[in-house]
């Protein structure tokens, strides 16, 4: 512990920039190797320029008032600065190109180096000393990443368990939980408050997830069991007596009425039975076409099941472990299942017969698998590794984002923005090209205390809410982020 925290102190900026990039230490030795190249480079630059200038003085003694000295150093120096500020500009990870520029610089600047003095008319000690401050500010500002403002707006709390899932609902201010304390809950966005409180479930309710245009939830339990119920909520707020003396002798029932919770113990349709699940369904999805969904269980069996009908249309095989998670693609008949056995599997329900793929890539238990826009599939795992992989190649990633701790359920935002849930209560951004986006902050007044289980995203932002996280400290938080322009 104590020497990743000695590590983290080292690192850098630059180094940063790197961190998810494999086998960052060969890149941070060839930085070093780089760096002492141009330190080099600039010495002799400055040994050349020297001998030049005294060339130059000998070959212009007569003329040595329409060429002052500060005149010389200012453009030598300005010449020196815009390749160090295009060099710390530059990726770290185009070594080869950063090399490649310096030496250009290098090169061409004894060619310009006369052109740039016969123009020099005069100058002061100020006016270099203005110019040589500005190129260190572009320098100092390459370093720095695009500013991401993100602030806690809404905190939810009322279950006694932890919360293993939060979804949002598109077009509703409302998002939804499930629990370890065998209950699920409907939550009002702007009030903060629980406006239903399903109790169905015999056991933890592990997954939630909305129907996309009616009101209906989804949700799997420990109990083994998917059911759908109806999520009608109660948006009135109860309202003031029309008098003074009515206020006073109402209070208490008004706080006895606002913090009372509708109830709903009765689903509208169960998924159990003969040729169901045999132990803890862990999720449960919509498919694209919302008359059927798919539920991932520890049997190591994934079901597809018609709603109408309750029934199982098919049983999904192949994973040697316990199932961790299911999703199903928002618009296409496709599911992805994720296993404790190191894979995840792609299932392709378009054609008569479903074809499956596997993605192998991880080292430890995936728990997440989830759709991305342009075709692409985020997975996160144990091993504390994120990969963004295509669907037409299932051999290698696209991108490998490597963090400090085991990832839960992750989300990706419809601009491609992946939020990452860690065991060490930290929620991490990054873009699907593996890019660090932002961290979000934690401190002893906002943020997890327990490990972070999942997140979500607003579709469009409700109620400044862009993105909504829940964790086993009871609390479901609402986060208002602002993205930088190119994201």
């Amino acid at each position: 512990m104590k020497a990743s925290k000695t590590r983290a102190v080292r690192l850098t900026s630059l180094t940063e920039d790197v961190a998810a990039v494999p086998e960052d230490a060969p890149f941070r030795a060839r930085l070093h190797v780089l760096f002492a190249q141009i330190e080099r480079e600039f010495e002799q630059l400055y040994l050349e320029n020297q001998a030049l200038q005294e060339k130059l003085d000998i070959a212009t003694a007569t003329k040595e008032s329409l060429i002052p000295p500060d005149a010389r150093s200012a453009a030598g120096g300005s010449m020196s600065t815009q390749a160090s500020s295009a060099a710390l500009a530059t990726p770290p990870t185009q070594t080869d190109e950063v090399a490649g520029s310096f030496l250009a610089a290098a090169s061409s600047t004894h060619k310009s180096l006369k052109a740039k003095l016969s123009s020099a008319t005069g100058g002061s000690k100020a006016k270099a000393s203005n110019k040589i401050k500005a190129q260190t500010s572009r320098i100092v500002s390459s370093f720095k990443a695009p500013t991401v403002v993100s602030t806690v707006v809404r905190e939810f709390g009322g279950h006694k368990d932890g919360i293993w899932q939060v979804a949002a609902k598109a077009g509703q201010p409302i998002i939804g939980t499930a629990s370890a304390d065998h209950t699920a809950c409907i939550w009002g966005v702007e009030s903060a408050r629980c406006l239903l409180q399903y109790q169905g479930h015999a056991g933890s309710v592990n997954s939630i997830k909305f129907h996309q245009q009616r009101d209906l939830v989804l949700t799997g339990s420990g109990d083994g069991t998917a059911h759908i119920w109806q999520a009608a909520v109660n948006w009135e707020v109860p309202k003031k007596g029309h008098s003074s003396e009515e206020e006073l002798d109402d209070s208490d029932e008004q706080v006895e009425d606002r913090d009372r919770v509708d109830t709903l113990r009765t689903p509208l349709c169960e998924f159990t039975g003969p040729g169901g699940h045999l132990s803890v369904v862990v999720a449960a999805d919509w498919l694209s076409s919302m008359d059927q969904i798919i539920t991932g269980s520890w049997d190591r069996t994934a079901i597809l099941w018609d709603v109408e009908t309750g029934l199982p249309l098919q049983p999904l095989t192949g994973h040697d472990h316990e199932l961790t998670h299911v999703s199903a693609h928002p618009t296409q008949r496709l599911v992805v299942t994720a296993s404790r056995d190191t894979t995840f599997r792609l299932w392709d329900f378009r054609e008569a017969i479903p074809a499956v793929s596997v993605f192998q890539g991880h080292t430890e238990t995936v728990t997440s698998s989830v759709f991305a826009r342009d075709d692409k599939v985020v997975s996160g795992s144990d091993d504390r590794t994120i990969k963004v992989w295509e669907l037409r190649n299932m051999r290698s990633a696209l991108a490998t984002i490597r963090t400090d701790s085991s990832v839960n359920r992750l989300a990706v935002s419809t601009g491609g923005i992946i939020a990452i849930p860690h065991d060490n209560r930290q929620i991490r951004l990054f873009d699907l090209n593996g890019q660090r986006v932002a961290r979000l902050p934690r401190t002893s007044r906002q943020g997890h205390r327990r490990m972070v289980s999942s997140v979500a995203w607003a579709e469009e932002p409700l109620l400044d809410c862009d993105l909504f996280s829940c964790g086993f400290d009871r609390r479901v938080f609402g986060w208002s982020i602002v993205l930088p322009k190119d994201n």
